[in-house]
């Protein structure tokens, strides 16, 4: 995440917090019992798991408590947001001594998954050292175990004070300025909380920038710059390498069989959902429907050579005559060549969006991550020559 976490977390719509703030976080049970208004972000299928899920040696279910994630970015928040817009959800931020109130139970993911264990607090100093070196990751998979491990949470009896409620974190200042008038918590702004870009601007037409975590583009198609020779070690090739495998495997033949060459990138359309890579217990969503193309784009051909502008240049011809014919309708691009390819931004910049800006799709160009862009190189004026 960049920086460490210092609250616990917890999800709800924004038309409950005046409640919360008042009355707190109440579990289930209660919610249920003294029949509280709310409105729910989460579907009836996933309340219903947790009401039926009893902790072990303790005999209480997962609805006598209320439950705080240690990481709120992760696969239930990514499913809610499938299911709800950014602009109806706010994470609550609690103070961690809640750490040290009687009857706390911890698990090391997702109370609701078989394999996960649960602790009382008498156990939590060896337990939050193991939740410490999960929780902090840009992605999570099924196969490593790391999608149910991100979730790990805090089960508290029966309610959390709203004493105990330090900030309400939303995703976008416009958000925040909404709310300012009726919530006297601090509201904070964090954008990449809930999956979004830092920040993000339109250039013109269906041209924009943006800064932050590609990956989590709403694009059909993100693009991975790569070399000819089959090597993924570092930067976003590397990510995408571990998180997306059959991506990998793919772009291993096209080097094997000297199919990928510069100038010339390749669209692999792969049929899986996002969704259902990203989302927790996908089994129960009515539409998954995020499907991600990946245009492998190469722009060096070893991985030991700086980037090829002139190379760069003819990939982005070749985008240019070829995206309405393959099929592709959005597209996420990164700074092709900067960072490991060694190519200036005030280069690399102007010449993608004189390529780009001429495509009548959705098109997303996302700054270099090594370092902070300065403001006058983001510009139209800079970019596109106006």
């Amino acid at each position: 995440m960049g920086k460490r976490l210092n609250n616990l977390f917890y999800i709800t719509h924004i038309d409950n917090l005046p409640s919360i703030l008042s009355n707190g976080i109440m579990c289930h049970r209660i919610i249920e019992e003294k029949k509280i208004e709310y409105t729910p972000v989460y579907d009836a299928a996933i309340v219903n798991r947790r009401k039926d899920k009893k902790i072990p040696k303790d005999g209480r279910n997962l609805w006598d408590f209320a439950n705080l994630y240690f990481q709120p970015r992760n696969p239930m928040l990514y499913r809610v947001l499938s299911e709800k817009t950014f602009k109806e959800i706010a994470i609550l931020g609690v103070r961690r001594d809640i750490l040290k109130t009687k009857g706390i139970i911890l698990t090391d993911g997702n109370a609701a998954s078989n394999p996960t264990n649960f602790y009382t607090s008498g156990e939590k100093t060896e337990i939050l050292k193991q939740i410490s070196e999960d929780i902090y990751r840009e992605w999570w998979t099924d196969t490593d175990g790391s999608k149910r491990r991100i979730m790990a949470e805090c089960l508290c009896p029966e309610k959390v004070s709203p004493d105990y409620i330090e900030s309400v974190y939303v995703a976008s200042p416009e958000i925040a300025k909404n709310l300012k008038a009726n919530i006297t918590k601090p509201i904070i702004p964090e954008p990449r909380f809930f999956f979004r870009p830092f920040r993000q601007f339109l250039l013109s037409g269906n041209l924009s920038l943006a800064e932050g975590d590609m990956f989590y583009s709403e694009m059909q198609t993100l693009t991975i710059s790569v070399n000819c020779v089959g090597i993924m070690g570092k930067g976003l090739a590397s990510r995408a390498k571990y998180q997306f495998p059959d991506m990998y495997v793919c772009y291993e033949d096209l080097c094997r069989n000297k199919t990928l060459q510069m100038g010339k990138p390749y669209l692999l359309k792969r049929e899986a959902s996002r969704d259902r890579e990203l989302a927790d217990e996908p089994e129960t969503m009515s539409d998954l429907n995020r499907q991600t193309w990946f245009l492998l784009f190469p722009t060096k051909d070893d991985w030991r050579n700086p980037a090829d502008i002139k190379g760069i240049e003819k990939g982005l011809e070749w985008v240019c005559n070829n995206y309405k014919e393959e099929g592709i309708q959005s597209l996420a691009m990164p700074a092709l060549g900067c960072g490991l390819g060694w190519l200036d931004w005030q280069i690399v910049g102007p010449l993608m969006c004189r390529y780009l800006r001429k495509l009548d799709i959705p098109v997303c160009i996302y700054l270099p991550v090594e370092e902070k862009t300065p403001d006058e190189l983001t510009t139209p004026e800079f970019l596109l020559g106006s």
